[in-house]
């Protein structure tokens, strides 16, 4: 074959040039320095005029007079192949959206230009204020939202208030239901908990009259109130629900809802658990264990053991319209597990054998959460026949309750329950006992564990683990009080999270529903007043209250709101607990804005990154801090949340006069925390889906590329799932000279 290869170049250029150094955007108020640079490409001295045109973009009226603060034309003065830069103060008035500039220069017959539009945004934004309100049984609280009550500012606006209140959030656990009802998967865990929730939904609506009365008025309910958390209160939240990455789960959620009813039908509901049992059946092996998955050639012990405390659960609570359906599938189930574990023991023996001391190494040997898991589950049927040695069993049952102290709490409960099951008080009263003075009490958030934390094993899970504290605490003190404290920290984890896992909501639901004080059964019985209004739902027209969690939400436009509005005092007159917030929505400069105090808080600083000799040092930017072009400006965002969330956005303005560093978007993980970046023109967005409770800083850096006097907005925060848990930085000046 022949082959060519040609190489053409092509230079296009003009003898003078103009390169203006325009930002992304200016905001209302901004004094800016417009600068252009001014080159000459000719090998002789150029002497000319350079004009800056400004027009109003949407009318094309000339604005140049009203905004440039010197003369619209100035000289300048060229070498050869030299550049020069001129410049023009500018300042950006109120009443313009967007500004049109054409760059001129002009020198004899040579001459260039550039036009380009500047978005103007507004120095004034909408501003959420949020305050949290909760309420515990037979209480009564006032709650102040001192910024309404003592405003002060007079460019402030009001916009909206919004007062929204749920007297029964025990029912967000039967709402949990349908979720477990239509999982998609077909592995067996997920199938017997679609058999789980349609049997312990049916033994709910069998066994509370009044509960089977809300499912008859979801039938006939209006969709819209049972739409996904994450899409109630658009005009409360700080980003539109089609524009964040949780989109697929608001829609998900909200199909959940709206098949509510048709889950909650009682023939269904038993059609439906028959139908799951018998898959069931069929994942279940000859030597009893369970696969994964349908059609697997060996059992999953972890798997089978997760199904039998299942049925222990429910015979623990008296279902027994299942019982005898798959009391023979248990049997073959135990026998499995019962076999295992005495291999599992051969197999310890045989190591004791090689070691130098068998005696004390038997003695030293601390079951795994593995071997504990099994006799919590096998703690459920003491009258069924043991396949092993009942000494093998009360081995591993005295070893792990010699070394209780070392394990994790999620174990330290199930062994506080084999314990109590095995008329071993003593071990589980000593294990309760610590449980009860390592918790913390919380007036908001209940009775809970700081070193509840999530962690990469099955018995590091907060919720589930919560859920079985509240099941030993119940089971073997029966302390009402405390039983009822536990509960109301998992009620307050789904306000701000979404159970995720079939697991975690089954036990979840298994705790809240079956254990402590009976919630569901209370009616809606919250007395509500803001100022000197009393908020009856059933006297309003314009209030719609969901049945069952009794939501509802009351707003005031612009000219309604009081002062006296900040006062909200709600008074629960049955048990349970009820919560909800208070949104007030303002327009303010964004100079002006004060910082939030809410549960979450935030605070944003500017620091300048200066190179040395001895390395790198970091200067704050305070109000008569001067910045110079050029200057590397790191921005620290600091986050403190004292409960862990979901679906958080984090959302951080920028002035004018900075330019990104770093401009592609994408996945981090720092810290502990994995998160998306996203940068865009006037700000920089995090979205999290999980945030835990902790303190993070996010930072990133920026380059001052034009001087002038700039507002740099503020930074905002705020759950997705739960508006009323956001904040706000106050608002800060920035000068570049």
């Amino acid at each position: 074959l022949d082959a060519a290869y040609k190489e053409l170049f092509a230079q296009t250029q003009k003898d003078l040039m103009v390169f203006p150094n325009a930002p992304r955007f200016v905001r209302e108020g901004d004094r800016l320095v417009f600068s252009t640079k001014i080159s000459n490409l000719t090998a002789k001295n150029l002497n000319g005029i350079a004009e800056l045109k400004l027009t109003n973009a949407l009318n094309g009226k000339d604005i140049s007079a009203q905004i440039i603060q010197e003369k619209e034309q100035q000289n300048f003065s060229l070498t050869a192949n030299g550049n020069t830069q001129v410049r023009w103060m500018l300042q950006i008035p109120d009443d313009v959206q967007a500004i049109q500039y054409k760059v001129m220069a002009l020198s004899g017959k040579q001459s260039d230009a550039e036009q380009n539009v500047l978005p103007v945004l507004s120095n004034r934004m909408l501003v959420t204020e949020t305050m949290p309100m909760w309420v515990r049984s037979n209480q009564s609280k006032t709650f102040t939202m001192d910024k309404l009550l003592h405003k002060q500012s007079n460019s402030l606006k009001n916009h909206r208030l919004s007062l929204e209140i749920t007297s029964n959030p025990a029912w967000y656990a039967v709402q949990s239901l349908p979720y477990l009802m239509e999982y998609p998967y077909e592995c067996s865990e997920q199938t017997f908990s679609r058999f789980y929730a349609n049997v312990l939904a049916s033994h709910i609506a069998n066994s509370h009259p009044k509960i089977k009365k809300v499912f008859e008025k979801w039938k006939n309910t209006d969709s819209k109130s049972l739409i996904s958390n994450l899409e109630k209160n658009q005009e409360l939240k700080s980003l539109i629900i089609e524009e964040t990455p949780w989109l697929r789960d608001a829609q998900s959620e909200s199909e959940q809802k709206k098949r509510i009813a048709m889950l909650f039908d009682l023939t269904k509901m038993s059609y439906e658990w028959h139908k799951n049992l018998d898959k069931l059946r069929d994942m279940q092996l000859g030597n009893g264990g369970f696969t994964w998955f349908k059609g697997g050639r060996y059992a999953d012990r972890y798997i089978t053991q997760h199904i039998v405390t299942g049925w222990g659960h429910l015979e623990k609570i008296g279902v027994n319209n299942a019982k005898n359906e798959y009391r023979s599938m248990l049997k073959k189930a135990l026998r499995y597990l019962d076999r295992q574990t005495a291999k599992g023991y051969q197999n310890l023996l045989k190591q004791a054998q090689k070691s130098k001391d068998k005696k004390a190494f038997l003695e030293k040997y601390h079951p795994s959460e593995f071997i504990i898991h099994y006799l919590y589950a096998r703690s459920f049927f003491p009258k069924e026949k043991l396949h092993l040695d009942k000494e093998i069993v009360d081995y591993y049952r005295r070893q792990a309750q010699k070394y209780w102290l070392s394990y994790s709490l999620y174990t330290q409960g199930m062994l506080a329950l084999v314990s109590h099951r095995n008329q071993d008080e003593k071990t589980a009263q000593d294990i309760i006992k610590s449980l009860d003075e390592n918790s913390v009490q919380s007036p908001e958030l209940g009775m809970y564990w700081k070193n509840n934390t999530a962690g990469w094993h099955w018995y590091q899970a907060p919720v589930e683990t919560q859920s079985l504290l509240i099941e030993a605490f119940d089971e073997i003190t029966g302390d009402i009080k405390k039983i009822d404290e536990m509960r109301i920290w998992l009620l307050k984890n789904k306000q701000t999270n979404a159970w995720k896992t079939t697991k975690q909501t089954s036990d979840a639901i298994y705790a809240l529903l079956l254990h402590g004080t009976d919630w569901l059964s209370v009616e809606n019985t919250v007395d509500v007043s803001i100022g000197n209004q009393i908020i009856d739902p059933a006297k309003m027209p314009d209030i719609k209250t969901e049945a069952g969690t009794g939501y509802f939400k009351k707003s005031w436009q612009a000219d309604q709101i009081k002062p006296d509005m900040a006062v909200v005092k709600i008074h629960k007159k049955s048990e349970g607990i009820a919560w909800g917030g208070l949104y007030w929505q303002y327009f303010e400069d964004l100079d002006k804005i004060t910082s939030a105090k809410t549960p979450i808080s935030i605070k944003k600083d500017l620091y300048i990154r200066q190179f040395t000799d001895n390395g790198e040092v970091i200067k704050k930017i305070i109000d008569q801090t001067k910045v110079q072009l050029g200057d590397l400006v790191r921005v620290r965002i600091e986050i403190k949340v004292d409960r862990d969330m979901e679906y958080v956005h984090l959302k951080d303005m920028r002035a004018s006069g900075f330019e990104p560093v770093n401009v592609l978007s994408q996945y981090k993980w720092q810290g502990g925390l994995g998160y998306y970046e996203s940068t865009r023109d006037a700000a920089t967005n995090f979205f999290i889906s999980h945030l835990h409770k902790g303190v993070y800083v996010f930072e990133y850096d920026v380059r001052a590329n034009n001087a002038g006097s700039f507002s740099n907005g503020i930074t905002t925060i705020q759950c997705m799932y739960a508006p009323e848990f956001s904040s706000h930085s106050k608002g800060q000046h920035v000068d570049i000279f």
